[in-house]
Order: C-alpha cells, then sequence, then structure tokens
C-alpha cells in the first residue's frame, strides 16, 4: 500500500483516547525508524511543526534538534513565542536563525507566486542542510507534513513539505502526522499537553506572509502587511471570532490607489481580509464578518498602519477560489 494514501480503516481523531492511540503508535514507529540518531526539524511554531515538535520530544528527547529559521516573512511577535515556548517551556534543543535579509534578497523581484515558494522552500532545505553539517550524526529530517498537503500536492500547490527535496539531501524523512487532517492535529497536539494558544493557532502556510505579500515582496509592504495583520488578529481576539474562525489574515497586493490623509491625496495600498471555515482545507466558506467590526478594523489599519489607506473583504468561498491568493 502506498504510505501516503491514509488506509479506508484509519479511524477520524475526534477524541483524547484516539490521539493517545496515534500518540502510542508515533512514538513506536519513530523511535524504531530513528534509534540512537539525531532529528533535524523545520520547527516554525505553526500547529503541524509544533505537533511534531513535542510527538518527537516525547519520543527521543534532546536527539530532536529543533531549527527555528526567521525568513522575515513571520507574524508580528511569532518567532519571538517560538522562543518562549520551545526553548524556555519545553527546553527543547532549539537553534534560532535570523535569515531575514538571505530570503528577502533572494525574493526580491520576485512577482510568480509558484515560483516564490520554490525559492523560499529551497532556501529553507539550504539553511538545514548548513545547520546539519555544523552538527554530528543528523541522519533525519522531520516535517510537519499533513494529508491535505499531499492530496494537493500534485500542481494545486508546490508545498515545502511535499516534493522539492533536492534529490542529494542526504537525510531521511520523519513525517508522523502526514495522514492526519488539520481538525486531528489539533486533537493530537492536546493530548500532548501542548498550550491551547500554539494547538489552536492559526494555519500559516510554510512561505509565510510571503504568499500574502502579493506579487514581488518589498520590506514596506511586507511591514504594512505584518502590522495590518496583527491588528485584525487582535481585533477577532477581542470580539470572540478568533475561536470560532478557522483562518483569518491579511493580504497586500502590489497596487495603489489614491486615499485621502490630513486632508492631502496620497498613494496606498489596500488590505484585503479573509476570513473562512473548513474541516479539512479542501473546501471553505466565508465567516459572516459583524459590520461594527469590520468598521472598527478599517479604521485602525488606515489610520496605524503606515502606507495602508485602504480595507477591502475577500467573499469568495472555496471552490473557487483558494484559502490562499498565491
Amino acid at each position: 500500500m502506498n504510505s501516503n494514501v491514509r488506509p479506508d480503516t484509519m479511524k477520524r481523531i475526534t477524541t483524547k483516547e484516539l490521539a493517545d492511540e496515534f500518540i502510542a503508535e508515533q512514538i513506536a514507529d519513530i523511535r524504531a525508524q530513528v534509534g540512537d540518531k539525531k532529528v533535524l526539524l523545520a520547527l516554525s511554531g505553526g500547529v503541524d511543526s509544533s505537533v511534531v515538535a513535542a510527538l518527537l520530544i516525547k519520543a527521543i528527547g534532546k536527539q530532536l534538534v529543533c531549527v527555528h529559521v526567521n525568513h522575515g516573512l513571520m507574524r508580528k511577535g511569532e518567532s519571538e513565542q517560538v522562543i518562549e515556548v520551545f526553548g524556555k517551556e519545553l527546553d527543547a534543543n532549539l537553534i534560532y536563525i535570523d535569515a531575514t535579509d538571505r530570503f528577502l534578497d533572494l525574493l526580491k523581484d520576485v512577482a510568480e507566486p509558484e515560483r516564490k515558494r520554490k525559492i523560499i522552500g529551497g532556501e529553507f532545505i539550504k539553511v538545514f542542510d548548513e545547520e546539519a553539517a555544523k552538527l554530528e550524526g543528523i541522519d533525519f529530517l522531520a516535517q510537519g507534513t499533513i494529508y491535505p498537503d499531499i492530496l494537493e500536492s500534485d500542481g494545486v500547490k508546490a508545498h515545502h513539505n511535499v516534493g522539492g527535496l533536492p534529490e542529494d539531501m542526504e537525510m531521511e524523512l520523519v513525517e508522523p502526522v502526514k495522514l492526519l487532517y488539520k481538525d486531528e492535529v489539533r486533537v493530537v497536539g492536546s493530548a500532548l499537553g501542548l498550550p491551547d494558544q500554539m494547538v489552536y493557532r492559526q494555519p500559516f502556510p510554510g512561505p509565510g506572509l510571503g504568499v500574502r505579500c502579493l506579487g514581488a515582496i518589498t520590506r514596506d509592504r511586507l511591514h504594512a502587511l505584518r502590522e495590518a495583520d496583527a491588528i485584525l488578529r487582535e481585533e477577532f481576539d477581542k470580539c470572540g471570532l478568533a475561536g470560532k474562525v478557522w483562518q483569518y489574515f491579511v493580504a497586500v497586493p502590489d497596487f495603489k490607489s489614491v486615499g485621502v490623509k490630513d486632508d492631502k491625496r496620497y498613494e496606498g495600498w489596500p488590505a484585503i481580509i479573509r476570513a473562512v471555515n473548513t474541516v479539512d482545507a479542501m473546501t471553505a466558506t466565508i465567516e459572516e464578518v459583524p459590520y461594527e467590526v469590520l468598521h472598527k478594523i478599517t479604521n485602525r489599519i488606515t489610520s496605524e498602519v503606515d502606507g495602508i489607506n485602504r480595507v477591502l473583504l475577500d467573499l469568495t468561498p472555496k471552490p473557487v477560489g483558494t484559502i490562499e491568493w498565491e
């Protein structure tokens, strides 16, 4: 049987009991696969990589080397949170790399979405290869691949977790949650004892804000996107929508329109709000956000974020629109 195909007999993991069974199975499988060798993990701090990290820490402890690469495309405060939770609270074997300039220099003037994804994914692998070269006995690369990544890796998207690995990469893959849907990964994360703010945090694509800063990425527009997105998340937290909406974010396109500020005309970018609900990320419906909340978010973004002068709302379900814009 293809190990990338979920068996028909596999139950949906919906309870702590089923999650505990899955965890026990995976710990045995990980120990059998890895033995006494070391595993390198790309720890983004997202749900998938965090659950994989917790599983591996439980299975092999300090044999796991977590590498958090700040590619400059993280959300506001995200890298700091990874260092706090994993470096301090979970006492993980954590290496932090600030590669902002390296990634943004490579992405300069690159507008084509799939090319951006491939550059970011490819550079991630290079960073890990470099880190592995500094460490002794790294034979495995762990990844937070989940089932929708595998189902969609046939051309719908080039995800850095699926395909795109260089043929000469000497590390064998460890992918303990590759047959799980996102909701199942969360149940497993809770069963592993991860904090709620991590288990139920927003799904975040591997290329980060790189696929939400539409077109060729510039540092000023990336900064505006990061600040606008932080305001959206803060306001959803305040009004109680954070727990009801599966994914919500801001995208900023590469064009400007005329606005008015301090009685003067000026050009600025629009911030596009996307808020969707889904079970498995294969289809998605639009969350109805109250106008009162939208007005408040619009007022804050246009007054607090330099360079943004309009706020738009994306009303497109999946299909026909993908969840991400790129």
